[in-house]
């Protein structure tokens, strides 16, 4: 993996730089290790925000959805477009209240979009957003048929324009609130899986697959 540096004027962080990063072995982790982007773009002067899943495939995210997706058929206009993904790692409690914080570390890509026509690539990105989630489960289910792959539509990002930011340190009190009676300390948050729950028509001879009996992120 390339250390390029993927720093432009757009994403250089003008508030604590100390805690950014714009290489790609700081960025992919991060990307692959969360489940949902924020996808934030412009129609008609009207901004939105998109809860999405994706998946990564060497140096481009994919996104997906429905072929009717507004979402999706505007940014293969070659609207401009802001992702960004957030891990919170943990709670930060300080002595007082204006500096608590949380520890967390995230990722900003700037660029735009496009659709993916080739057929293969489409399947391609489909299998990783599958395996993204829960790896392993693509070769155990029924593949996409044709008419399901015509009414999803596949959009590539290329990510060369991007930033992290990450901060994993303890409190950061004022001097003289140190000597405050007050607990502070981090509560580390994670994501974890609880016991996995059958489908009620699922068959009682359909075992539970080890990737969904031992998963975890």
């Amino acid at each position: 993996m390339t250390k390029e540096n993927l720093q432009t004027e757009r994403t250089r962080l003008s508030r604590l730089p100390k805690r950014g990063a714009f290489d790609r072995e700081t960025i992919y982790p991060i990307l692959d290790e969360a489940f949902i982007c924020h996808v934030g773009f412009i129609v008609d002067e009207q901004p939105y925000v998109i809860p999405t899943g994706y998946a990564r495939i060497g140096d481009d995210l994919y996104l997906h959805g429905s072929s009717a997706s507004r979402m999706l058929r505007n940014l293969a206009l070659g609207v401009d477009v802001c992702v960004t993904i957030t891990l919170i790692d943990g709670l930060v409690m300080a002595r007082s209240a204006f500096h608590h914080s949380m520890n967390y570390r995230s990722v900003v890509i700037l660029g735009k979009a496009e659709l993916v026509e080739i057929a293969e690539e489409k399947k391609r990105a489909l299998e990783a957003f599958s395996e993204h989630v829960i790896p392993g489960r693509w070769a155990e289910v029924r593949p996409p048929t044709e008419l399901e792959l015509k009414a999803t539509s596949v959009l590539k990002l290329s990510i060369n324009e991007a930033s992290a930011k990450i901060r994993t340190v303890a409190p950061v009190d004022d001097e003289e609130d140190y000597a405050l009676d007050v607990w502070a300390g981090v509560l580390p948050m994670r994501v974890t899986a609880a016991g996995p729950i059958r489908d009620e028509r699922l068959a009682e001879d359909v075992s539970l697959p080890d990737y969904v009996a031992n998963y975890k992120r």
